[in-house]
């Protein structure tokens, strides 16, 4: 029998599509409502499933950048043969996004065990929502929002890309509010900030849904299941995008900062009155 139906898969899908890109945590807020709906959380293939259906969120992303990913990629292929092509921002910049893919890549096969068991607790996740909201808040006061994107640098890049970290080692930090606070603090405006994470998530959060699939579809989740629940992922996940960004034109982050908050206070509040286990 599969683990997730496929209704429960249609509201995992929403869930995943609407938290993935927001600094809200898409993890903490899939492992509270797997929490609600008595799927086993650390199960393997319930762990799976969550990583593939990120894949439907992403590819909302390669769909809403089509342009931008189209100009990195011809840039890339252009110095990659011809040098003069190489001082290129684009040509760089694309570099500069797959050496800061290269940490979190390593950290994650490194300490899967470590993440997919203690750190995989719903206590985890409760904390590191809250904490997240404090780093957050401070990376408003810190900003200062002189950058743009074409003045992203290498250390930028790197910097923003190792913050993906936090997300992976403490589900509930996010790893939106991870890359997009730390571009903050580098001094990077709110747009530039949040297109940086979006572009930064491209390869990290792909490989994690490719390399989660064996589990995912070992017999635990049943196909339909998963493909109902990435393809939902999808349409809400371009939604959230479109939204997201016209939002950071005009607004801070605090919003979201309040809600993490209590989300956290909630979950914890479930956890111990025993109302979804850890």
């Amino acid at each position: 029998m599969s683990a997730i139906g496929v209704g429960q898969a249609v509201i995992l899908g929403i869930v995943e599509g609407l938290t993935e890109f927001l600094p809200v945590s898409s993890t903490g807020h899939l492992k509270l409502v797997e929490g609600l709906m008595n799927i086993p959380v650390d199960d393997d293939s319930v762990v799976g499933f969550t990583a593939v259906i990120q894949v439907g969120a992403i590819a909302a992303v390669f769909v809403y950048f089509f342009k931008d990913i189209a100009r990195f990629v011809s840039a890339w292929l252009r110095g990659l043969t011809h040098k003069s092509e190489r001082t290129n921002h684009d040509y760089k910049f694309t570099w500069w996004v797959i050496y800061a893919t290269i940490p979190i890549v390593i950290v994650g096969l490194a300490a899967k065990p470590l993440i997919d068991g203690a750190l995989g607790s719903l206590w985890v996740v409760a904390i590191s929502l809250i904490v997240g909201s404090g780093v957050m808040w401070a990376a408003e006061q810190m900003a200062r929002y002189k950058r743009t994107e074409e003045q992203v640098t290498f250390a930028d890049a790197m910097i923003v890309g190792c913050s993906q970290i936090l997300a992976l080692l403490f589900p509930g930090f996010s790893r939106s509010g991870a890359t997009i606070s730390t571009a903050l603090i580098r001094d990077l405006d709110r747009m530039a900030a949040t297109r940086l994470s979006f572009f930064l998530g491209l390869p990290a959060l792909t490989g994690a849904g490719l390399y989660e699939l064996k589990d995912a579809t070992s017999g635990g989740v049943s196909t339909s299941a998963l493909a109902v629940g990435t393809l939902v992922s999808f349409v809400v996940a371009y939604a959230s995008i479109a939204w997201l960004l016209r939002y950071v034109a005009r607004h801070n982050f605090n919003i979201f900062v309040v809600y993490r908050i209590i989300i956290g206070f909630l979950l914890i509040g479930l956890l111990v009155t025993d109302t979804v286990q850890p």
